[in-house]
């Protein structure tokens, strides 16, 4: 999938031209995606996504503003602040991998204001009171990761994965739902998301001559240890997680993808999902996503950006209803009690039923297997 955008890498102001007295109404947003660096591959399509939704909520303008943080935790850190200080955001979004979303979570946290994150964020709960996902967590997608590779006789397993939050994430997904199925992580290698070798690494892996593989990376750094474990002769099964979900990933890692696994959204295939008002979502975001940038472009990464959206227009209007103003405090928490008492919010990803105690919301409807089939995603058994 070639990477196209139709935002500005540096700011977007949805409401521009009004005046600063009905400016100071708006409900402000402030996203910071990684629109370029390591992680573009998961920021622009969440970007795209955003591009095309409604800038305004139950007749409520909204002053969308988008900032690049380019993947880099520090600089995700400044945008947030930007946002919380400078701009009186209401709502923050973002961002596009686990390091720089857990900084904007720091940072919500800090200023009370309400983050909707799109990609996992590593904090523990009491960090996470002001941070909501719109995307399927870790152990989410690890029972039926795991399952289906109990279901295949797997006894063994490398893992190859990002040496930071990310790769560190899933060696613990593993502990909690891997190894109580009895299966054994015999190797765990990591690499840096700028590396351009992993070849010392998958050395090492192939030494150990596990039953499976599974690489803890995402965006088209995954296709770096894909490539090189089937260049290197590996005939064992390859497991991905969800961030590594895109064509470009694909395109990156060639012949090499054939056959992987990986668990993710059942937005990327509206057409096999069975319950009717998720699949209308899900069937809604593809279209509305592919016919501005093209047949199969759909990924994994712009319905959580979607979904940010759906969680927005059922809190806001809400919110607004009880008085108090955009921009103020009181509004703020206004959307953060509307938020954990909402249910069943429809998303493309699945169904929303936030509560204090539960910020990722979603359950096992969320969540389906799929493999690289002749160049393509496809469902897997």
């Amino acid at each position: 999938m070639k990477l196209k955008t139709g935002i500005s890498a540096i700011a977007i102001i949805a409401a521009a031209g009004l005046a600063s007295g009905a400016a100071l109404a708006q409900v402000t947003v402030g996203v910071s995606l990684s629109q370029t660096g390591p992680a573009a591959a998961l920021g622009v399509p969440a970007s795209n996504m955003i591009s095309l939704l409604p800038k305004e909520i139950g007749g409520q303008k909204l002053n969308v503003i988008i900032l690049d943080d380019a993947g880099d935790a520090g600089r995700a850190t400044t945008n947030a602040r930007r946002f919380v200080t400078e701009e009186k955001a209401d709502i923050v979004i973002g961002s596009s991998i686990t390091p720089t979303s857990t900084s904007i979570a720091n940072v919500a946290l800090e200023a009370g204001v309400p983050h909707i994150a799109v990609a996992p964020v590593a904090l523990p709960p009491d960090r996470m009171k002001m941070t909501f996902t719109t995307l399927q967590m870790p152990p989410l997608l690890s029972t039926p990761k795991f399952a289906h590779m109990q279901k295949r006789g797997v006894k063994t397993i490398a893992m190859i994965g990002f040496s930071d939050s990310w790769g560190d994430l899933w060696v613990a997904m593993y502990k909690r739902f891997g190894e109580p199925l009895g299966i054994k992580m015999i190797t765990d290698e990591r690499y840096g998301r700028a590396d351009s070798s992993v070849t010392g690494q998958v050395l090492k892996v192939i030494a150990a001559n596990p039953d499976a593989v599974l690489i803890a990376a995402s965006g088209t750094g995954a296709a770096l240890p894909q490539i090189a474990l089937r260049e290197r002769g590996y005939k064992g099964l390859i497991y991905q997680t969800a961030g590594a979900v895109s064509n470009d990933m694909i395109r990156v890692a060639g012949k090499s993808a054939e056959g992987l696994f990986a668990s993710t959204s059942p937005a990327m295939f509206p057409e096999a999902i069975t319950d009717k008002p998720m699949q209308d979502e899900a069937a809604r975001f593809v279209k509305m996503y592919e016919d501005k940038f093209g047949p199969n472009t759909r990924n994994q990464f712009a319905p959580n950006a979607y979904d940010a959206w759906k969680v927005m227009e059922r809190v806001i209007p809400i919110a607004l209803k009880g008085g108090a103003k955009p921009g103020t405090p009181e509004f703020r928490a206004a959307i953060l009690k509307a938020i954990e008492s909402e249910k069943e919010i429809v998303g493309a990803n699945g169904y929303y039923n936030f509560t204090p105690s539960d910020h990722s919301g979603l359950d096992n409807r969320a969540v389906i297997m799929v493999t690289v089939k002749d160049g393509k995603w496809a469902r897997a058994d």
